[in-house]
């Protein structure tokens, strides 16, 4: 990295994920317009990346649909050049072609990749909604106290031989130390290539606690595992904010958006994806550093370029 971009972080906004249903916020996007007006939004507040999920279109349940992808990226790479990170973790149960079919699709210059499988709980929320616009929102939750999220090594090396092929960089979402290792083996297997870019997210039920210990201990565990790698932090619900500055501090990059929590502080719902990115980037300036531009961020990252999607 240049001297210019060490005091630098990357700000990504994941804006609506398969987490969240209607009914926890009358501000979660899902149409394609709001999903490209969070985006622009998200720019002009400072961010580089937003993390994409689509939705239906009426109801708010989560799926891929590739329409709307493309709707999405062609409109907003027609107004700026925020850097679009496409997720594979898609819907929850979703089948593993359709989570990876984005990446063929829009050719992206980044995209999620799930380093491991692991109990990805919702259940535990359900029965704190009141009352539900739609009538998919609480089995959808309900299910997943009988579900795991599949991302075994066959499915990591076919998803990385298909991110090799349209020239996308993996973020790998580590949810847990021992990803750490599966990704460590893929590095020494040679699938991999350094440098890695690591999403440590944290809070999840299923997954491992936010809390400053655990961060240490993963970043530790990476640094003597796999050696270089630039990573950032998100965080469910209201570790965010806290886990995020601790990214900071400890050289980080962050991930602030609906998709991990609905609330700008303590009883404030988040009016959009753009207000978190705002109060992130503030408290980035008072310890020094100063958010990176989308061109920036794909120096920091080693992305090929907004010239090579295919959107």
């Amino acid at each position: 990295m240049t001297n210019t971009l060490k005091n630098k972080a990357v700000i990504t906004a994941a804006l609506t994920g398969s987490i969240h249903t209607p009914s926890m916020s009358p501000y979660l996007p899902v149409t394609a317009k709001q999903l490209i007006n969070e985006c622009l939004a998200v720019y002009e507040a400072g961010g580089a990346v937003a993390h994409i999920h689509t939705r239906d279109q009426k109801t708010g349940l989560p799926n891929a649909d590739q329409e709307v992808y493309q709707e999405v990226a062609t409109e907003v790479k027609k107004q700026c050049d925020l850097i679009l990170c496409t997720t594979t973790g898609g819907k929850l149960g979703a089948p593993v072609e359709e989570r990876v079919r984005v990446a063929t699709t829009l050719k992206p210059e980044l995209a999620s990749l799930n380093a491991g499988s692991l109990n990805f709980a919702l259940f535990h929320i359900a029965d704190k909604i009141q009352e539900y616009k739609f009538d998919w929102e609480k089995p959808y939750l309900e299910a997943t106290e009988d579900f795991i999220f599949p991302n075994t090594f066959k499915t990591m090396r076919e998803f990385l031989e298909i991110f090799e092929t349209t020239g996308t960089k993996p973020e790998f979402e580590i949810y847990d130390m021992g990803m750490i290792n599966n990704l460590a083996y893929l590095i020494r297997k040679g699938i991999v290539k350094k440098p890695v870019y690591m999403q440590f997210v944290l809070g999840i039920l299923g997954g491992m606690p936010a809390t400053p210990e655990n961060l240490v201990y993963l970043v530790d565990t990476a640094r003597r595992q796999i050696g270089d790698f630039v990573f950032s932090v998100c965080a469910a619900g209201n570790r965010q904010f806290p886990m995020c500055t601790q990214s900071l501090i400890l050289g980080g990059n962050v991930r602030v958006g609906l998709e991990d929590n609905l609330y700008l502080e303590s009883g404030v719902l988040a009016k959009s994806n753009a207000e978190q990115v705002a109060k992130i980037g503030r408290i980035a300036r008072e310890l020094g550093i100063e958010p990176a531009t989308p061109n920036e961020a794909r120096q920091i990252l080693e992305l090929k370029g907004l010239d090579k999607v295919n959107f």
